[in-house]
C-alpha cells in the first residue's frame, strides 16, 4: 500500500531487548547474579510506532532488520501490534539491533546498544517509501539509525507537499530550518515536557506524579515504588503522534498534557512495549 493512506508514519530503529534484573548494577569487572530475565521489543522507533498503534492510529514502521529470529519475531510483533510492515526490510549484512539492559531493583538501568541493521536504512529504501511519507498526517523520527536518513525522511515529506507535522527527539541542528516541520521537543517523566514552536515560544508541561505496586513480569517479587521507566519517553512521543493525527486541532500543550497521562501510565508495569497501554484500558477522558 503506497497511496499515502497512513495516518503515522514511524522512520526509525527496532531493537531486541536482552533485560536482566539484579539488585544492583554491577561495578567494572564485576560479575553479579541477577535474579530474573526476559527478552522483549525495543527500539525508540519501533517504541513510538507500537504505542501510536495500541492508541488507535493507523501506522505503518519504516526500519531494517536481520534476516534472522530476532527479525523474524519482530515483524510478527508488528502484525501483532497491526502496524503496516510494507516498509520493514530485512538484511544478511547486519544482525538486528540488539540493547542489553541490566535493571537493578531501584529501577536504574544500564544499556548497551549494538544498532546492527539499523544503520543500513538508507536512502534506496525512503525512495520507495516517499509516497507515504508525504501522505501520512505524522512523521516520527529519532536519531537511532544514520542523521542523515532522518534528515532525507523529513525533507521527502515536506518536498511532497503534504500537511504532515513531522515530531522528532534530539533532533539535528538541520532538522530546525526546515518550513513546515513542526518540532516537539524532549520528553522525561520526572519533569514533564517542552513543547517547542517554530515561533521559538516554548511551554514547559508538567507531569503527575506516580507511585504503583507492581508485580515484575518474570518472578513472583513485588517492588515497591516507580516502576522501570525505560520506554516512557516513547510512550509520550507514540501518543503525542497519535494526538497529533487524530486531533489536528487540539493545542499541542493539551496534546502534551495528554500524552505525559499515557507515559505515566506506561511506567506502572514492567517492560518497555509490554507496558504500553492500548485505547481499551485508558480513561475515556483521553479521548
Amino acid at each position: 500500500m503506497t497511496d499515502g493512506t497512513y495516518e503515522v508514519v514511524v522512520v526509525g530503529s527496532c531493537m531486541t531487548d536482552l533485560v536482566s534484573q539484579a539488585p544492583r548494577l554491577p561495578k567494572a569487572g564485576e560479575t553479579i547474579h541477577g535474579h530474573g530475565f526476559f527478552i522483549g521489543f525495543g527500539g525508540k522507533g519501533a517504541n513510538q510506532c507500537v504505542q501510536a498503534a495500541r492508541l488507535g492510529t493507523k501506522t505503518a514502521m519504516v526500519c531494517k532488520v536481520g534476516k534472522d529470529f530476532f527479525g523474524d519475531n519482530y515483524i510478527q510483533n508488528f502484525k501483532n501490534n497491526g502496524i503496516s510492515t510494507e516498509f520493514v526490510r530485512q538484511t544478511e549484512q547486519a544482525a538486528t539491533g540488539a540493547a542489553t539492559i541490566i535493571v537493578n531493583d531501584e529501577g536504574e538501568n544500564a544499556i548497551v546498544i549494538v544498532a546492527g541493521a539499523n544503520l543500513l536504512l538508507g536512502e534506496e529504501e525512503l525512495q520507495w517509501v516517499e509516497p507515504a511519507l508525504g501522505g501520512a498526517k505524522v512523521l516520527v523520527c529519532q536519531l537511532e539509525i544514520e542523521p542523515d536518513v532522518t534528515l532525507l525522511a523529513l525533507r521527502m515529506a515536506r518536498d511532497r507537499g503534504g500537511e504532515s507535522a513531522p515530531v522528532a527527539q534530539q533532533s539535528p541542528p538541520a532538522v530546525f530550518p526546515l518550513p513546515n516541520v513542526d518540532v516537539s521537543a524532549l520528553s522525561a517523566l520526572h519533569m514533564g515536557s517542552l513543547a517547542m514552536y517554530k515561533s521559538h515560544r516554548v511551554t514547559h508541561i508538567t507531569s503527575q506524579s506516580v507511585s504503583c505496586v507492581f508485580i515484575q513480569s518474570v518472578s513472583s517479587e513485588v517492588t515497591h515504588g516507580i516502576a522501570q521507566s525505560y520506554g516512557a519517553g516513547d510512550s509520550f512521543i507514540g501518543a503525542l503522534a497519535f494526538y497529533t493525527a487524530q486531533y489536528p486541532t487540539m493545542p499541542l500543550e493539551e496534546m502534551a498534557r495528554r500524552a505525559n497521562q499515557v507515559a505515566a501510565i506506561s511506567v506502572q508495569a514492567a517492560g518497555t512495549q509490554a507496558s504500553y497501554p492500548s485505547r481499551g484500558g485508558l480513561p475515556p477522558h483521553l479521548f
